[in-house]
């Protein structure tokens, strides 16, 4: 295995429970769900603007505009690293491996994340709303590959989400599935496999 693959939204990065309230945390609740909303995956896409993502939010929690606002502006600014992966993405620089981003992010969000240190760490990225296209469709994983000249039977993808984990096996990408909720787990094992 020579590239490893990051998702970015749960793997990388996360917002810390203990820092939100229980009403921010049932706010976002949809963002666990098996398949993400259409709303927000068109703001991944880059095919919706903020003021739309908004307006469909209030709408949905029959709530102010000023309060949903305020809402998803703290969702961006309270991401952090997930220590755990940080590490992980660290030692695996230092061991040689070739790191690269694939993630459903929407423009405010991946602007805010580039700011972190740990994302200089990586060798090439591809964000959908920068394509205009969103994991699992499989155009988004061909474009990393063609981008980057990633041969798939050398390339590892990390992501928190199976569906997305099993459209890179049907294009020959080797798939681990992360878990959010203990990340520990998921780099204790990618740390025997990889290191």
């Amino acid at each position: 295995m020579k590239n490893i693959v990051f998702d970015l939204g749960g793997v990388l990065f996360a917002r810390d429970r203990n820092k939100c309230s229980q009403e921010f945390i049932d706010f976002f609740d949809f963002i666990r769900s098996e398949r993400l909303p259409r709303f927000w995956e068109e703001y991944d896409r880059g095919t919706s603007a903020w003021d739309e993502v908004v307006e469909t939010l209030c709408t949905m929690h029959d709530c102010p505009r000023p309060k949903c606002e305020e809402f998803l502006r703290r969702s961006i600014d309270i991401q952090e690293p997930v220590k755990p992966t940080e590490e992980l993405i660290r030692d695996l620089k230092a061991a040689g491996y070739k790191l690269y981003v694939l993630s459903n992010m929407s423009r405010e969000f991946i602007d805010f994340l580039r700011r972190f240190p740990v994302y200089g760490l990586f060798d090439g990225e591809v964000i959908s709303c920068e394509e205009h296209t969103v994991k699992p469709e499989p155009q988004i994983y061909r474009i990393l590959l063609e981008r980057y000249g990633l041969d798939p039977a050398q390339t590892l993808f990390v992501d928190d989400r199976p569906c997305n984990i099993a459209a890179a096996e049907e294009l020959g990408i080797r798939g681990q599935l992360f878990d959010a909720h203990q990340p520990e787990t998921t780099c204790r094992t990618l740390r025997g496999m990889l290191l």
